[in-house]
């Protein structure tokens, strides 16, 4: 419940005060992004498994977040910074399609 209130206020705070990201920071928000959808989708998973634990969600949360931008920043500085943000966003998106797979079979036994 306290997830739900937090995302509505998060909402919330984006529409009313519309931040600005740094020019800097661009190239790494859609990977961050992709990267914390990754560790939502398998946080539900986890949930639906009844194996979920709130610590573990948060250290990954944060962990893939910025094991991502990390990554695609290594690439921007030896300069393949675009090849290596596909690769995360391909293996992120495995991940992705994978958990969803895997929470339709739990949730519609198909």
């Amino acid at each position: 419940m306290y997830a739900i209130i937090g995302l509505v206020i998060g909402i919330v705070l984006g529409i009313v005060l519309q931040p600005s990201v740094p020019p800097q920071l661009q190239p790494y928000l859609p990977i961050s992004i992709v990267a914390a959808m990754d560790a939502v989708f398998g946080g539900f998973r986890a949930h639906l498994d009844q194996v979920f634990d709130d610590k573990v969600f948060i250290v990954s949360f944060i962990s893939n977040v910025l094991i991502a931008a990390l990554i695609v920043w290594v690439g921007d500085l030896i300069g393949v910074g675009s090849q290596l943000s596909t690769a995360v966003v391909v293996v992120l998106g495995i991940r992705i399609f994978t958990n969803v797979a895997a929470i339709r079979r739990k949730l519609f036994h198909a």
